[in-house]
């Protein structure tokens, strides 16, 4: 009888080898943790479809993100749940975000802290910037909010600006608008490829930013392409992004490690809502461990070519990888 001369469970027999073989590791400075920013104090409104998850004051934030950095992730995205909402979305540079920003680094002044820049929560009609007389978005006359909010986020102290908006030209004025008020130093991390996805629907109930009518197909993306994701990246490098984004990560794989072999920049991927709540239900219907799945989901975003992953697991993962 023949044996095989390469036997390659010879390498899986023990956790020892196996962790000494490993090719994709992950650590909890590979994450990013979003954030549900409101006004007020000791307001802490939970999120029915994202378990674990919840708006929260900027008080109470500070306690969130200080856990987060105390379990070893380095970085926070806020995003921004206003008091009052117009067509334009003006509460988007006057609160909460800015507040919070300041808030957080006051308190820990090591903490990364990126700011999302879109339109869409603090719209009363709920689509990413001003809108035309027929209801489409007006690319251009959004560019000058998105800038304006870009830029009170820097002011207040946000290390990163991260558009989502998915207007043309956007991160160009952003830079602009960054460098003319001696801003140069903030980082621009672009969502470059963020498809219209049927995943973000616990998001837009978290951050009240459904639109009232219509869809955003006119502006993010299609699901079926992915030629458009390496022309959408390569025009946000032309612009002056720093660091790339695909969005979101699951369903997209195959777009993180296109992405990937387009750029050596530094490129994030975002395991959105939907795929938290999925793998929440699921884990509490007794269909999956919890743990083990959420560790196979992240391992494989960083696998697929992701330096970094915006999640919100990110303080459990930390804690298991810790342990």
């Amino acid at each position: 009888m023949s044996f095989p001369t390469d036997r390659p469970r010879r390498l899986r027999r023990s956790e020892p080898l196996r962790a000494l073989v490993r090719e994709t590791r992950l650590d909890p400075g590979d994450f990013v943790l979003p954030l549900f920013a409101v006004s007020g104090k000791g307001v802490k409104n939970p999120v029915p479809s994202m378990p674990g998850v919840a708006q929260l004051s900027v008080d109470l934030l500070v306690e969130e993100a200080r856990a987060a950095f105390n379990a070893g992730v380095p970085a926070v995205i806020l995003f921004g749940i206003p008091q009052k909402k117009d067509p334009i979305g003006s509460s988007a540079w006057i609160e909460p975000i800015p507040a919070a920003v300041k808030a957080l680094k006051d308190a820990m002044p090591s903490l990364l802290v990126m700011a999302d820049v879109c339109m869409c929560e603090y719209t009363d009609h709920g689509h990413c910037g001003e809108l035309r007389a027929d209801g489409t978005v007006d690319n251009d006359k959004t560019l000058p909010l998105l800038g304006r909010a870009a830029r009170a986020y820097a002011e207040a102290g946000a290390d990163v600006v991260a558009p989502s908006d998915m207007m043309d030209g956007r991160v160009a004025f952003i830079r602009r608008a960054l460098d003319e008020s001696g801003l140069g130093d903030t980082a621009i991390l672009s969502y470059a490829v963020k498809y219209a996805s049927a995943f973000y629907g616990p998001f837009r109930a978290a951050a009240g930013s459904a639109p009232s009518f219509g869809d955003r197909k006119g502006y993010q993306m299609d699901p079926a392409n992915v030629r458009e994701a390496r022309r959408e990246a390569l025009l946000d490098l032309d612009e002056g992004a720093d660091m790339l984004m695909v969005k979101p990560a699951l369903p997209f794989l195959d777009v993180i490690a296109e992405v990937r072999r387009l750029t050596d920049r530094p490129l994030a991927a975002y395991n959105v809502s939907g795929e938290y709540a999925m793998l929440k239900a699921a884990a509490q219907n007794g269909w999956l461990e919890e743990r083990r799945a959420t560790l196979e989901i992240l391992t494989g975003i960083k696998r697929a070519g992701a330096d970094f992953i915006l999640s919100y697991s990110a303080t459990e993962a930390a804690r298991w990888l810790s342990a």
